[in-house]
């Protein structure tokens, strides 16, 4: 691997999550449903397990400047291919090792943009909650309902973040924010709005902040499901 597709992975690290995969189903009954649950399956979690392969493209622009990452991720062998100014690595996530690292550290930040409604399920064992009926959200000053997730202190890339999730009675959500260590002060608060169907999963496929300096979005998304 370069060492071009490295400092360009680091250099555009907006954050990670924790690095935990699918590993079981959410049950779906209304009376044992957290709101994470109900997040999770506002947003498609029990068609995952049809989806062969994922394919997306990360892009962030800030003011003037353009970034892009490619990305192919066999869903069933954890095997992931992905492109940065024309350099290209595949790795598998079952065997990461100090020469992937930083590159998976990349991945699991793209992804986590993508799916963290469904990510926050497969990691509540991981997690805390606590849930807030009424709540002004960041970017759009409407109150919504609001989800606080705080990641355990051990394991992930980064332990002990916070997110902030807000959303309505249909629990699709619409902004979030992301407090590095739960700290007090927000940080790239953000909608979620542009939502695709992806092979049954709601995939929000822009992100804005405030004032749409900064903008995260994703293109080519295409899943396979055989």
């Amino acid at each position: 691997m370069s060492r071009n597709i490295l400092a360009i992975l680091l250099m555009y690290l907006v954050f990670t999550a924790c690095k935990n995969e699918p590993k079981k189903e959410v049950p779906v009954a209304e009376t044992e449903q957290s709101v994470i649950d109900k997040i999770a399956h506002a947003h498609g979690i029990e068609n995952w397990k049809n989806i062969h392969s994922l394919k997306f493209t990360f892009n962030v622009d800030r003011d003037t400047m353009h970034f892009e990452r490619h990305w192919t991720w066999n869903t069933k062998t954890n095997e992931v291919t992905g492109t940065s100014m024309k350099d290209t690595i595949t790795y598998n996530r079952k065997a990461v090792d100090s020469s992937v690292t930083n590159v998976d550290g990349a991945f699991i930040n793209d992804k986590f943009w993508m799916l963290a409604p469904i990510n926050i399920a497969w990691d509540q064992d991981n997690v805390t909650q606590e849930h807030s009926q009424k709540a002004i959200a960041p970017v759009s000053g409407k109150e919504m309902q609001k989800l606080t997730v705080v990641y355990g202190d051990q394991g992930g890339y980064t332990p002990g973040d916070a997110y902030d999730f807000y959303f309505g009675d249909d629990y699709i959500i619409r902004e979030w924010v992301f407090r590095k260590g739960n700290k007090a002060e927000p940080a790239s608060p953000a909608t979620w709005e542009d939502y695709q169907d992806v092979a049954g999963i709601k995939v929000a496929t822009m992100h804005k902040n405030k004032d749409t300096t900064f903008k995260l979005y994703f293109t080519g998304v295409e899943a396979k499901t055989r």
